[in-house]
């Protein structure tokens, strides 16, 4: 039976999740309904996808009866209201990265899910890529023996974006494209709490961080080294290893999304589906990897996915408060 989908937002990132649920097999997942702030803007949307309501509010998605889930991809100032708004109204929820600016507000959703016996997950997509999957298990497996070194690198020309620029809309880099290095190496270091953590970066003159370097010890000697950057691109040099002291493991260009990834054992790699409508960004048919976990899970009666956990997030946003207080960055939201 296909998962019933109630869509908040509709803007470019709710366009390619859309799509990537309804590529092939396109009987697994159903859209039913689409709210944005207007209802023009839901039914352009909705037009565009074939889904038969489009609502102007997000108040309406959250009392339409036929939802199962509400994936929440409006801007991330408005994630953690959002999401407790929509558990409250009892349904299960898939919210897009970042949820919360910080501990304490990720913390607060995940206790409301908690009280409303409903599903929650922060959509770190990267970790439901199949590449992905394999990676942990080896790790998990000790195939590379103790991890020595986690190096990542994401580099994306973002400096037009307003979002990422206005600190009244929760802008930085660190918040929209560092937290992918952050979450590789709390993956590969099994949410190890880090021993230090050393992180610098340059602010813009309102305040939001423009790129950053972030280094993490932990207590058996391994580290990360994560860069991140707004301002150019780095394109094919986008790419994480990992090292350990029987192995090593590398994933190709555009690590948070990869087509592919090379082990000991050899190279692995993702089949990524077209939807039926164009993706604004890379790989995004990688999107359906992360919805497809989120129905197994329901299907089994789990109110967490194996692949992104409440620990899971927990352990980034530990990582990021101390990033945020080092660099001196005033999160707004």
């Amino acid at each position: 039976m296909a998962l019933h989908w109630g869509i908040c937002g509709a803007g470019t990132i709710s366009n390619d999740f859309v799509s990537a649920l309804l590529a092939p097999p396109s009987n697994v997942h159903e859209v039913v309904c689409i709210g944005a702030r207007s209802l023009e803007r839901a039914q352009l949307f909705a037009d565009k996808f074939g889904i038969k309501t489009a609502y102007g509010s997000y108040e309406e998605v959250a009392n339409d009866p036929d939802v199962d889930i509400v994936y929440i991809g409006v801007i991330h100032i408005y994630h953690v209201a959002l999401s407790k708004q929509m558990l409250r109204a009892g349904k299960n929820v898939l919210c897009e990265k970042p949820v919360a600016a910080s501990l304490s507000q990720i913390l607060e959703v995940q206790q409301v899910a908690k009280e409303c016996k409903k599903f929650f997950m922060e959509a770190v997509w990267t970790r439901c890529f199949p590449v992905y999957r394999k990676i942990k298990e080896e790790v998990r497996a000790g195939n590379l023996g103790d991890i020595k070194h986690v190096q990542a690198q994401i580099c994306i020309p973002l400096s037009q974006v307003n979002r990422i620029t206005d600190p009244e809309l929760g802008g930085g880099g660190l918040y929209d494209i560092g937290v992918y290095t952050i979450q590789l190496a709390t993956m590969i270091f099994n949410n190890q709490t880090p021993e230090k953590i050393t992180a610098d970066a340059t602010l813009s003159d309102q305040g939001v961080d423009t790129d950053g370097c972030i280094t993490l010890t932990y207590k058996n000697g391994g580290r990360a080294v994560l860069v991140y950057s707004t301002l150019f691109q780095a394109g094919k040099n986008n790419t994480a290893t990992i090292y350990g002291t029987k192995g090593k493991i590398e994933i190709g260009a555009n690590f948070w999304c990869p087509l592919e990834a090379t082990l000991p054992s050899g190279k692995i790699s993702n089949e990524i589906a077209n939807g039926p409508v164009p993706y604004n960004f890379p790989y995004s048919g990688g999107l359906r990897f992360e919805a497809d976990c989120v129905k197994r899970s329901l299907e089994a009666g789990r109110l967490e996915c194996s692949e992104v956990s409440s620990a899971d997030s927990q352990a980034i946003y530990q990582i990021v408060d101390e990033v945020v207080k080092q660099i001196g960055m005033n999160a707004k939201w």
